[in-house]
């Protein structure tokens, strides 16, 4: 599920401050790795993941991150709290997990009224933020998703995008067994604040946001998509071996970028 490696972030996005990282999942494909240990810290060549995540987005200018947790969330919170991270770093508990799309609706409050970025923290990436961002200021008026798209080799594992030649998104599959093709979301997005007034109206207790929200949202998303994207979901000890002998690549061609 990997991108080759490129050029990547290092950017500042001066009018996007706020990133939404949702780092509370029980990393279950991944155990017994996870049995001791939250997913999002688990290490990559030595780096735990949610640190990799907060460097790239700080790096590119993110100023406020809100972080959710639930399991193993002491680990998490003492993790967080021995380091010095430059942007203010929020904690999120969630004592049942409300579901990607739930935590945004819980968040709401905090996120009023500015553009943000959320992203599922448990792969293993590295994108051009400023690119992104970009693409996202120029969307078309009725566009309020950016959604970042990569080119996956195990499409039935992901959510495949049908996009019109203006990258706009007509047709979402969510695992399907047999998708139409083999670009897939990222699982990384831009948002707009009338996104959260949508999800405030859904009444379920658990909400998604490949379920329920993307759905919703057909013909208002856009997709960013670029070959210097990196992104592999290190969700099974194979896949997590696969990033880990991958990333040092990552990491040569981020630093000769920046």
């Amino acid at each position: 599920m990997a991108q080759c490696a490129g050029a990547f972030g290092g950017v500042s996005t001066t009018s996007l401050n706020t990133a939404v990282l949702l780092a509370a999942g029980l990393g279950s494909r991944l155990w017994p790795i996870t049995r001791d240990l939250p997913k999002c810290l688990v290490p990559v060549r030595g780096e735990a993941l949610l640190d990799i995540w907060i460097e790239q987005l700080c790096a590119a200018g993110i100023s406020r991150l809100l972080i959710n947790t639930h399991y193993f969330a002491e680990q998490v919170r003492q993790h967080v709290a021995r380091r010095a991270y430059p942007a203010r770093i929020e904690l999120f508990h969630e004592e049942r997990l409300l579901g990607t799309a739930g935590t945004l609706r819980a968040l709401g409050p905090k996120l009023q009224g500015e553009t943000f970025l959320c992203a599922h923290a448990d792969n293993l990436t590295w994108f051009d933020l400023a690119a992104f961002h970009a693409r996202h200021l120029n969307r078309p008026e009725s566009v309020a998703i950016t959604m970042l798209t990569f080119d996956t080799d195990r499409p039935e594992h992901c959510g495949i995008v049908q996009e019109d030649e203006a990258g706009i998104v007509r047709a979402f599959f969510e695992k399907s067994a047999n998708p139409p093709g083999r670009r897939a979301n990222g699982a990384i997005y831009l948002m707009e604040p009338d996104v959260l007034e949508a999800i405030e109206k859904m009444t379920a207790p658990t909400l998604d946001l490949s379920i329920d929200v993307v759905p919703h949202y057909l013909g208002r998303i856009q997709t960013w998509w670029s070959p210097d994207t990196y992104l592999r979901d290190i969700g099974t000890p194979e896949s997590l071996a696969c990033g880990n002998a991958e990333w040092a690549e990552v990491r040569r061609h981020q630093r000769a970028a920046a």
